[in-house]
């Protein structure tokens, strides 16, 4: 079982960035998969992106182009990189080590 914090969220102006981070409470190395899911209000959460031990990374197809995921064993810590930020991005953000879940972090784009 692995802890995670998430942080980075906030407010943004269309077309702007943020980064997320996920903050693992042990080593990442031994983690198969980690992802960053979101759910906006009144919809269902979503997969995000994934990344494999073996860096091998998915996207959902609303974001490839525009966000990148990647991780940091060093830290143990996973990234989000988002730009070019829409309206429709406005959601909590999670991010998700195999079975485990940390406690989100919000994002709004917004002008």
């Amino acid at each position: 079982q692995v802890q995670l914090v998430e942080s980075g969220g906030g407010l943004v102006q269309p077309g702007g960035s943020l980064r997320l981070s996920c903050a693992a409470s042990r080593s990442i190395f031994s983690i198969s998969a980690m992802g960053w899911y979101r759910q906006a209000p009144g919809k269902q959460r979503e997969l995000v992106a994934s990344i494999t031990r073996g860096h091998v990374t998915n996207y959902a197809d609303s974001v490839k182009g525009r966000f990148t995921i990647y991780r940091d064993v060093a830290k143990n810590t996973m990234y989000l990189q988002m730009n070019s930020l829409k309206a429709e991005d406005t959601a909590v953000y999670y991010c998700s080590a195999d079975n485990d879940w940390g406690q989100g972090t919000q994002v709004t784009v917004s002008s």
